[in-house]
This record gives structure tokens, C-alpha cells and sequence, in this order.
């Protein structure tokens, strides 16, 4: 039995999305490639950033998933009841199972993804094709989440909070989008020097 209270927000929101998607779609019954829809549309959760870890372009995976809801079947005669396929409800329950092994408390949006990744049909056969295979997003979701277990309803604002309220320096150097420094080159020498001692590390900047 699927125990919707042992979802986070965030996945309780996709569920509630792909429901309104199919509804939108004129589809009989919820299926995975609604989910999966569902999932590609939210900006801030977790899917979006591991997507991009696995080097899958966003714009293509959200365009084809929507081809797939797109031409899905169509349900005849206003006021019928949406309800959840076969397949759907699988995705679900193997989402909590994911959830159980890796030792999170309540199911996420990368357990709906790693779910997602081994089903049969439409949408799994996209993710597998993007190379999002059920390894790859494990090996991705560590880097991502480290030694962070989901133990409450809002994990996602915890492990994007970096991301939200930071700037990574490093890549913005990389990408030529910050100034060159000049006539700093005795400070620069000086703070790579204490940056790699092995105690007392820490370079204080002043000015």
C-alpha cells in the first residue's frame, strides 16, 4: 500500500503534477510518462541538477517526454475519473523501496527518477536511451547528496542550499566571467601557500 504521507513536498507535488498533466493530456489513467513529465518540471528540486550531472540536456529529455504524453491515448466522454495505471502505482512503490535501501525515511524526487529508470515502456526506454541508467543516478545522487539521508518532508531546500545561496568562484572563472586580477601576483603566490599547508590553512583576505 502506497503511503502518501511518507512522501517529501517535493515528491508529493510531481504526483499531484503528472495528475494534472493527464487530466490536461485527455489520458485514461496516470502513467509513468507523466510522472517523468512532472519531475523535468520542477526547477528547484533535486532531478534538474542530477539530469545535468549525468550530462543530459535538459531542453531535449523535457521536449521528447512531452512528445510521449502527447501521444498517448486519449479517453472518450467528459467526467470520467482519473485513475492511477499499473504501471504508475509500480513506479510508486519501487520509489519506496529505493527509498528503504538507501535509508531515507520519507520517498524524494530521485527516488521517483531511480524508479523511473527501470521501467519497462515509454518513459524508461527514454531515460535509458539519454544514458540515465539506475547506476549512473545512484553514482550521481552520492556526489550530489554525500553521507545526507531525506529525513523530513523538505530535503531538497537542505541539500540545494549551497547551490541557492552561494557562488561557486570557481566555475565562474572557469567560464572567463570574472576580472583578472592584476599586480597581485606576491598575494596570490602567498595565499596558495598557506592554502596548502597542512595546519593552519585558513588565508584571511583584508582590503
Amino acid at each position: 500500500m502506497i503511503r502518501m504521507e511518507r512522501f517529501t513536498v517535493k515528491a508529493q507535488e510531481a504526483v499531484a503534477e503528472s495528475s494534472r498533466l493527464a487530466g490536461q493530456a485527455g489520458a485514461p489513467e496516470l502513467l509513468p510518462e507523466h510522472l517523468l513529465l512532472a519531475l523535468l518540471s520542477e526547477s528547484d528540486g533535486l532531478v534538474e541538477p542530477l539530469l545535468q550531472k549525468l550530462g543530459v540536456s535538459l531542453p531535449q529529455i523535457r521536449q521528447e517526454a512531452q512528445e510521449l504524453v502527447s501521444r498517448g491515448v486519449r479517453a472518450s466522454g467528459a467526467g470520467l475519473e482519473l485513475a492511477a495505471g499499473a504501471a504508475y502505482r509500480r513506479v510508486l512503490q519501487q520509489a519506496e523501496d529505493e527509498a528503504r535501501k538507501m535509508g531515507d525515511e520519507y520517498v524524494s524526487t530521485e527516488h521517483l527518477l531511480l524508479a523511473l529508470t527501470g521501467m519497462d515502456g515509454p518513459a524508461g526506454s527514454l531515460l535509458k536511451r539519454l544514458g540515465t541508467t539506475r547506476q549512473r543516478v545512484l553514482e550521481t545522487l552520492a556526489a550530489l547528496r554525500g553521507s545526507a539521508r531525506v529525513t523530513d518532508q523538505n530535503p531538497e531546500d537542505k541539500l540545494q542550499a549551497l547551490k541557492r545561496y552561494t557562488r561557486d568562484l570557481v566555475a565562474a572563472a572557469r567560464s572567463g566571467k570574472l576580472d583578472p586580477v592584476i599586480g597581485r601576483d606576491s598575494e596570490i603566490r602567498r595565499v596558495i601557500q598557506v592554502l596548502s599547508r597542512r595546519t593552519k590553512n585558513n588565508p584571511v583576505l583584508i582590503g
